[in-house]
């Protein structure tokens, strides 16, 4: 199942990238940081997301930040920087971000 992203990331992901993306998102986010992003990330998938644009600016903000944390990967890093660049974008737009 290939989930796509608004607002820029190119083509779509699979539930497992999306879900491993996930695990290193828990360990580089505090718990609080973790628990306000973990309901895209925990493979369930079964409906499309439609995020608010102040929702999707704080969860870019939280990608962001987990892409830049040392413990992260350069490839898992690269992944949570381009999410979080579409997320900014679709925020500043001032549209919903759709994951589908």
């Amino acid at each position: 199942m290939g989930i796509r992203i608004s607002h820029g990331v190119r083509g779509s992901r699979s539930a497992l990238t999306i879900s491993n993306l996930g695990q290193h998102l828990a360990h580089t986010l505090t718990a609080a940081e973790w628990r306000e992003i973990s309901y895209l990330f925990d493979g369930r998938f079964a409906d499309i997301a439609t995020i608010p644009p102040h929702e999707a600016d704080r969860i870019g903000d939280l990608l962001e930040k987990a892409a830049g944390n040392r413990a992260m990967s350069s490839e898992w890093g690269e992944l949570a920087a381009e999410i979080a660049d579409a997320a900014h974008r679709a925020a500043r737009a001032g549209q919903n971000w759709e994951w589908s």
